[in-house]
């Protein structure tokens, strides 16, 4: 198996310097070719081990350097170190050699690599290092149990050796453990006495786990017949340590190091430990925590590989956290920029200083899945200069998204910090004082304010110094505040151009505010690598889906909460259920149902209910109804950005939930009529929070079931029409009864003939008395422009007087015959005037009024050419002045019903970032 790069640099694998041989009685310099320097009969190869070459000392901490000089006249200097694209680096973490079995795993990658040369650099066996670490702590704490502990790290290597080796390997191997572990063990004796640990003896003590692993992996690999040898890097690598816990490495001086232990240990195939170097006085340190990444870059730059390789237990590079979001993608390939932007904002890419030394030389990383070697990995590399085209699409320019939580804004304002200079110096030198770590900083053109993120932990130390530097400012009003904004997260879109590139900003923006998503604070660089903004904490998760589905073209998830899942609301159940694959395929969009409520009981689920059984399961594994647990329970779920709240009911107490839900950010979709009928202060109140808010709120179903007629009036209004006039037959139930009112038949035949096939209320008393038809009246006069109030609107009730007060539906019903006569004369007077019969609601747009009452209408008209129980309404505007415009079609029945309650959830989804 061939690890190989798709970019090749230009460098090939060459000498690092010419040998200048001196002849005896030749004044010229002869140059000679590796090869020849490899026949030389005055090579001397040294490989003698670091640990004969160890000190004696049980407590010098010194690192072994190899400083062997050679005479140039007496014999040839050892062989010389080739670099190029001969080498591949690989870096094998902590879990990647975390047991005996997966280091043979890692042995037989390696055996496998085809590169012409290759250095290993690999992490101590996971959990080991924690482990280093607590050996310290507990010896310094005078905590007896470190001698136990101790015993624990010395048996994790011991079982792992006696699986991975044999024979001499196995003995030489427990002989050099043993001798470790005894002088650990009087090392954190000393420290136990001493009741402290400098950095130079923890450093020292927790680098053993890589020294370890090392041999153990280099074992392994010469066990299956490749000839290796292992690197203590401590001989080779340089650093400096610098005054921010991080430590710069010493490049002039870990090549020459290098050098020279290649020429005393020359080999193809070496095995190297990561996270441990030394400083330029021979004093063991490390990289710091995760440090493993930034050795193998560093060798990579020292060798000028032709690829680093880093080895892991993921895919590659995700486009977002995939514990936060589901719909994460593994990135192909990432900028050096960018990888750098997302691993300084906290996503799990590379140590953030790893990119730096690869990048001078063009070296690409490739992020691989040691347990999946078939994914093809995560390659970051310099950008091409052609892969951001115009038309390319906008997740091509925002390559991922990351985020830190537990941060807290400080923000310092004041009148007096306006064109003085060295403000924002004295505060920031201030933080600087107590140590702590400004993730971003963010300050308006005015300078009135600046603000700056912390992590949390530290914000109660920068307030104070704050307060205490600044006290006799805030006292003397120059600055009026030092604020502190707790419970806040970062959120980091990444990606290059995206400053120059319209629009990233606004869809990103825009994809926050559809969610509802309130932004503290915003900072956007030069660099144009990041757009960074401030939210929540308990936003984050719901922040970061909302922007990755927008920019990634993701399913857009909706939670749903039914309301009602009586007639109308189980039918659209069913719906639900029959679609739900094929939107999901489709058109990206995924609907979960997360809780089912009645009267009486209710049905929650954590990731979904199965609406295959929803009926079974509400009646089995129903609770008491809540509608407050039901709601957070919906609404809770921080994984999905979106909820909606479809209240199939007809009642006003639930209507009456509306703006509260409306406030929270949760979309209301509905055929429910009572609250945009009901009292007009709270219709208006409703209206206004939802044009000023990113929340939607749709009730296309309140009239005319599923016929478009809302949405047709609202295009009327938006495009500069001016309404005259609506007119219609908004009744499904009274269609049906007046299409059919013809001939002999009696009305109350009729009606029964209506209650039987279901287009009437359980009481047809509640179609007869117009009031329903009033209510739809209402909402298209409102619509319409009109501040009207039920009560202003006329209707002429076709329940007879004496009946209203019947006792029940059957009682009704019974009784209705005897009022059959004053029907059976209005509709002969209409057909003796070639006439028909319908009952109507009107809107008087142009004086102002509304109507609800029994019209005649010539045969020829739209109205009188219904049937079934077709609604037909007749919208007459400045346009369509001469001729109205009719919309018509099935206005009752649960399935149009629902299925318009359906269009208005699938337009919530349009509108939240699914494709059209």
């Amino acid at each position: 198996m061939a690890f190989s790069s798709p970019i090749s640099p230009s460098y090939s694998c060459h000498l690092s310097s010419d040998f200048n041989l001196k002849a005896k009685g030749n004044k010229l310099n002869k140059i000679y070719p590796f090869s020849l320097l490899q026949r030389s009969p005055f090579l001397k190869v040294d490989f003698s081990s670091q640990w004969e070459r160890r000190e004696s000392s049980k407590f010098s901490i010194s690192a072994p350097v190899t400083s062997k000089e050679y005479s140039l006249d007496g014999a040839l200097e050892n062989t010389q170190l080739p670099k190029g694209d001969c080498w591949s680096v690989h870096k094998f973490g902590g879990t990647c050699v975390g047991t005996s079995e997966r280091i043979e795993n890692v042995a037989e990658i390696i055996t496998a690599d085809q590169s012409e040369r290759k250095l290993v650099v690999v992490s101590a066996m996971s959990k080991v290092t924690d482990m280093m670490y607590d050996l310290i702590y507990k010896a310094q704490s005078r905590d007896d149990s470190y001698l136990v502990a101790l015993d624990a790290v010395r048996e994790k290597h011991k079982l792992a050796a006696v699986d991975l080796l044999d024979g001499d390997d196995l003995a030489s191997f427990l002989s050099k453990l043993q001798d470790d572990i005894s002088n650990l063990k009087s090392m954190l004796r000393a420290i136990y006495i001493a009741g402290h640990a400098t950095e130079s003896f923890s450093d020292f003590v927790a680098g053993h786990g890589e020294l370890w692993s090392a041999q153990l992996l280099s074992s392994a690999v010469r066990k299956n017949g490749v000839e290796c040898k292992w690197m203590d890097t401590r001989e080779v690598l340089v650093v400096n340590p610098t005054g921010s816990n991080q430590v710069d490495p010493d490049y002039l001086k870990s090549e020459e190091r290098l050098e020279k232990w290649y020429s005393n240990n020359p080999s193809k195939t070496i095995i190297a430990t990561g996270f441990i170097a030394t400083t330029a006085q021979n004093i063991p340190t490390t990289l710091k925590r995760d440090g493993s990444d930034f050795s193998a870059a560093i060798m990579g730059a020292l060798l000028k590989a032709r690829q680093v390789t880093i080895w892991t237990d993921v895919d590659g590079v995700y486009s977002a956290d995939p514990r936060k979001v589901s719909e994460a993608v593994i990135l192909k390939t990432l900028s050096y920029q960018e990888a750098w932007e997302m691993s300084y904002f906290g996503a799990n890419v590379l140590h953030p200083r790893t990119i730096v030394p690869v990048m001078q030389y063009d070296i690409p990383i490739v992020i691989k899945n040691i347990f999946n070697l078939s994914a093809p990995g995560t390659m970051i590399c310099r950008s091409s200069g052609n892969e951001y085209e115009d038309g390319q699409k906008l997740e091509s320019l925002v390559k991922g998204f990351a985020t830190i939580d537990n941060v807290a804004l400080v923000n310092v304002e004041g009148t007096g910090m306006a064109g003085v200079p060295g403000t924002a110096s004295a505060i920031f030198s201030a933080v600087k004082d107590v140590g702590a770590n400004v993730v971003m900083i963010s300050q308006a053109s005015s300078e009135h304010s600046v603000c700056f993120a912390v992590p949390e932990k530290e914000v109660k130390a920068v307030a104070d110094i704050l307060e205490s530097r600044f006290g006799q400012a805030l006292s003397a009003g120059r600055l009026s505040q030092i604020a502190i904004i707790p419970n806040c997260s970062i959120l980091a879109a990444v990606g290059q151009r995206m400053a120059s590139t319209p629009g990233v900003s606004a869809t990103l923006f825009t994809a926050l505010a559809k969610a509802n998503i309130n932004i503290r604070a915003i900072a956007q660089g030069c660099t144009e690598y990041n757009i960074t903004v401030v939210v929540k904490r308990e936003d984050c998760v719901r922040a970061l889906r909302a922007v990755h589905s927008k920019f990634y073209l993701s399913r857009t998830i909706l939670a749903v909460g039914i309301v009602g899942p009586g007639l109308i609301g189980g039918t659209l159940l069913d719906q639900l259920k029959d679609q739900t694959a094929v939107l999901k395929e489709k058109f990206n969009i995924d609907l979960r149902v997360m809780g089912i409520t009645g009267s009486r009981t209710m049905l929650l689920s954590e990731s979904g209910i199965d609406l295959s059984r929803w009926r079974e399961l509400l009646s089995v594994k129903g609770e008491m109804a809540d509608m407050n647990k039901f709601v957070h329970h919906v609404r809770g779920n921080h994984f999905i950005p979106n909820t909606v709240m479809v209240d199939c009911t007809a009642e006003s107490d639930i209507a009456s939930h509306y703006y509260g839900w409306l406030h929270r950010g949760i979309h209301v979709v509905t055929p429910n009529k009572k609250a945009n009928s009901g009292p007009l202060d709270q219709y208006l109140k409703l209206r206004a929070l939802q044009r000023q808010s990113y929340t939607h709120y749709f009730y296309e179903a309140t009239v005319g079931a599923g016929l478009p007629i809302i949405s047709t009036l609202r295009g009327l209004l938006e495009t500069g029409d001016k309404i005259l006039r609506i007119e219609g037959i908004f009744s499904g139930t009274l269609s049906y009864i007046f299409n059919n009112f013809t001939g002999p038949r009696a009305f109350s035949q009729v009606v029964e003939e209506a209650k039987e096939a279901g287009y009437t209320e359980p009481d047809p008393r509640d179609d007869l008395s117009g009031t329903d038809v009033a209510r739809k009246v209402i909402i298209l006069a409102r619509e319409s422009g009109l501040k009207l109030e039920l009560s202003d609107i006329p209707v002429q009730s076709l329940v007879p007087e004496p009946l209203k007060a019947s006792a029940s539906p059957e009682e009704f019903m019974q009784q209705l015959p005897q009022f059959d006569q004053e029907m059976a004369m209005q509709r002969q007077l209409a057909e003796d005037a070639g006439e028909v019969l319908r009952y109507v609601g009107v809107v008087d747009v142009v004086n102002g009024r509304g109507t609800v009452k029994l019209r005649r209408y010539i045969k020829e008209h739209p109205f009188a050419q219904l049937s079934g129980s077709d609604n037909i309404i007749a919208f007459t505007t400045e346009r369509y002045a001469k001729q109205p415009l009719i919309v018509r079609g099935p206005g009752a029945g649960a399935e149009v019903t629902a299925g318009g309650v359906f269009c208005d959830i699938l337009r919530l989804a349009s509108y939240l970032g699914a494709p059209s």
